[in-house]
């Protein structure tokens, strides 16, 4: 696809002998915010550590503007990634620097700007994300919503081709949260980036992302926009998308019966 900036081809994976991936097929397109949806463990954090090239397929590729990321040099991967900005799962910032110091940090490692210049760019991203004023906390002195705020500032703060949010939402109450998915909205469509967020808040990522797919048993089980997954009659988008508990996702790990193991542990 001409407008691809990452496209992912028959991607397998495993952790020993447990399988992970199983043939993923995915498109993250320039300019669009693409959400990866599925339950806990079922591979989107490793599917992003691919992206980056943390990881070696056993299977598969994932082709970043065209070129394979498993194949490159060390040298290209560290080039690769000074183009990607990542917002971790955790957070992640530096505890003992505050807030300017965090969002300076790359800017400091991967430019030679000078201090003044920094400095600009820092209250830049900071404004953008509403929390100027903040630039002197320390990481303890703020709020969840304020964490993630900063956490996304400084993942933009060389202007990536690409932004990588690791469960943006999580934890967030109900404001921070609906604050924190416009800002990825915003900051998208004015910086133009391309984002891919990995998450499993259904009801958010529906307000704010281009593109969808979902995640299951290793493989996408479905894939659209929005609105066209809304309408699909596809069992899974429909038990994602109205969080049900029945359906072709199933609650229960693989296990005996119950009858079996409550006999097993009667047994002398």
């Amino acid at each position: 696809m001409v407008d691809a900036l990452i496209d992912i081809e028959d991607l397998h994976f495993s952790y020993g002998t447990r399988r992970l991936l199983n043939g993923v097929n995915l498109t993250l397109r320039q300019g669009r915010i693409t959400a990866i949806l599925g339950t806990s463990g079922v591979g989107k954090t490793t599917l992003l550590r691919l992206i980056a090239g943390q990881l070696r397929p056993s299977q598969g590729a994932v082709r970043y503007r065209g070129r394979v990321v498993h194949e490159m040099s060390d040298r290209e991967l560290y080039a690769m990634r000074r183009e990607m900005g990542m917002m971790f799962q955790m957070g992640g910032l530096f505890t003992d620097l505050s807030v300017m110091d965090n969002i300076a940090f790359p800017l400091r490692e991967h430019t030679q700007l000078g201090m003044a210049q920094i400095r600009d760019i820092v209250l830049m991203k900071l404004q953008a994300v509403g929390l100027r004023g903040a630039r002197d906390l320390m990481p303890a002195e703020l709020s969840g919503g304020m964490n993630r705020r900063v956490c996304l500032a400084r993942a933009v703060a060389l202007d990536p081709l690409l932004t990588i949010y690791d469960e943006p939402f999580a934890g967030l109450d109900p404001i921070s949260l609906n604050a924190v998915a416009r800002l990825i909205r915003e900051l998208n469509d004015s910086i133009g980036l391309t984002s891919v967020v990995v998450t499993y808040d259904v009801s958010e990522s529906l307000k704010v992302v281009d593109d969808i797919y979902l995640l299951s048993e290793g493989v996408v089980v479905s894939h659209g926009t929005p609105s066209e997954l809304e309408s699909r009659s596809d069992p899974y988008a429909q038990q994602f998308i109205h969080a049900e508990p029945d359906g072709p996702v199933a609650f229960h790990w693989p296990a005996p019966s119950w009858q079996t193991d409550f006999r097993l542990s009667l047994l002398p």
